[in-house]
């Protein structure tokens, strides 16, 4: 559940967001003071304070000073009827996530609202690696005892206190944003920002304004001037998902704040200086990408000074029954659902699927699994509907699923034979999800666990049609 703590001398406006956040997820408290919100702050945490600029007995600029003094990871979104540029640079300078004019548009500002809770989350929830003791009530544990992920767990904890640029690899679903999280709250700069941005979920001619902001009129609808991701990071991290989908133009800028440390928004001549590491993750081939003039090179050896590669789940089979019952102990109480257990046929059901999606696809199956368990017991008919929409190759012995291999091609592909037999069987697996989807790329990405960017970039890598 996110506490939220809205501070405003009007109390229309606590009502309104208090309506506004009415769902289960959120817990809304008022102040009708400064003096009154830091009380409550040093009562308990907040995971978002929504801060009106003008209070009747301080500033808000100067409470927004106090929180972020007190707290430098408290995520602030300040608000006001008076806005002018001034404030709102000093308020994004001082640290706010965000600033928002009154009276509010309640789509934009519920967006905000979602992005300044994710952005805390992120920072607030706690990643625990083995062998600590488990993670807490909302904590995040990475699983696994396997020896690859023995090998992830030491170059976690040999990188995160250095400041040197970090590039993730693996397929989607291995879990590249829970290392991108450890390697920041095991670092040096935990008290810091940490900014998680998707690439490939943001369109591409709004990426760059994203990343670096831009002044008033720098383009149509630049109704004022916005502080980027990276000046918001300042001191921190910023984590850059599936950075393969970057464009060339904004690479570049990126290439500059690691060799420079600047940058310039969008529209304006002046420089900004930002210290900010950056953790970047990616599931596509960059040294193909660079080959195909689609990703710089520059800034793939600027952003691998140290390369973790994250293991499918499919060559830790071994880690599978640990990660189960994480994920059953994980989501029982908010599914309001009794301890539950898996049969021994169950466990060695899930531990023989091949797992396209990984991890993430793993708790998927739990979680529905876990809706429509009767009783205490997982059985392996609670599983048989996942793996029957999967598609009827799962019951298909190995040798006819896989593409054969004769003696020539031992020879053609030699040192490339494991790319080459799982892109066919990755082909052969998705034409089988769309064939039984008619099509439909949003039930068939939620079928294999993988992003619908992810499967349209398969779909055109192997010209399906």
């Amino acid at each position: 559940m996110y506490q939220i703590l809205v501070i405003d001398d009007e109390e229309s406006v606590g009502y309104s967001f208090q309506r506004l956040l009415q769902a289960p997820d959120y817990r809304v408290a008022t102040a009708l003071s400064a003096a009154e919100g830091l009380a409550l702050l040093q009562r308990q945490p907040f995971d978002l304070i929504i801060l009106d600029l003008r209070l009747p007995d301080a500033s808000g600029l100067e409470v927004l000073q106090q929180i972020r003094s007190a707290d430098p990871r408290a995520v602030v979104l300040v608000i006001t009827a008076f806005g002018t540029t001034e404030t709102a640079i000093e308020a994004t300078l001082r640290g706010a996530f965000d600033y928002v004019l009154k009276p509010f548009e309640v789509p934009k500002i519920k967006a905000v609202i979602d992005d300044a809770l994710q952005c805390s989350r992120l920072m607030r929830t706690e990643v625990i690696l083995p062998p600590q003791q488990p993670a807490g009530p909302g904590g995040d544990r990475m699983i696994g005892q396997s020896p690859v992920m023995q090998e992830v767990y030491k170059l976690i904890g040999r990188v995160a206190p250095s400041n040197v640029n970090v590039l993730l690899l693996g397929d989607s679903g291995t879990g590249k944003e829970l290392v991108a999280r450890a390697i920041y709250q095991y670092s040096s700069r935990a008290e810091r920002p940490f900014l998680a941005v998707n690439c490939a979920a943001i369109p591409e001619t709004l990426l760059e304004s994203e990343l670096f902001g831009y002044e008033k009129g720098a383009f149509t609808g630049a109704a004022r001037r916005r502080i980027g991701k990276f000046e918001q990071a300042d001191g921190g991290t910023i984590f850059l998902d599936e950075i393969g989908d970057m464009t060339l133009a904004t690479q570049a800028k990126v290439l500059r704040v690691l060799q420079e440390g600047n940058f310039e928004r969008l529209g304006s001549e002046q420089t900004v200086a930002v210290d900010v590491r950056v953790i970047a993750a990616t599931n596509k081939d960059l040294e193909k990408a660079i080959a195909g003039g689609t990703f710089r090179e520059d800034l793939y050896y600027r952003l691998k000074v140290i390369t973790l590669t994250l293991p499918p789940l499919r060559l830790r089979r071994e880690d599978i029954p640990g990660m189960v019952q994480y994920f059953l102990d994980k989501h029982a109480a908010g599914m309001g659902k009794p301890r539950l257990s898996l049969t021994e046929t169950a466990l060695a059901r899930l531990q023989q699927y091949h797992w396209p999606g990984n991890v993430r696809e793993l708790e998927n199956v739990i979680k529905r699994a876990m809706v429509l368990a009767k009783g205490n017991v997982i059985t392996p008919e609670l599983l048989e509907s996942f793996f029957t929409e999967v598609g009827s190759e799962r019951d298909t012995p190995a040798h006819t699923v896989l593409p054969e291999i004769s003696d020539a091609d031992l020879e053609a592909y030699r040192g490339q034979l494991y790319n080459k037999v799982m892109s066919e069987t990755e082909k052969t697996l998705i034409a089988a999800v769309m064939r039984k989807t008619g099509g439909n790329q949003v039930q068939a990405s939620k079928i294999l666990g993988i992003s619908r960017s992810m499967l349209r970039e398969r779909i055109a890598k192997y010209r399906m049609d």
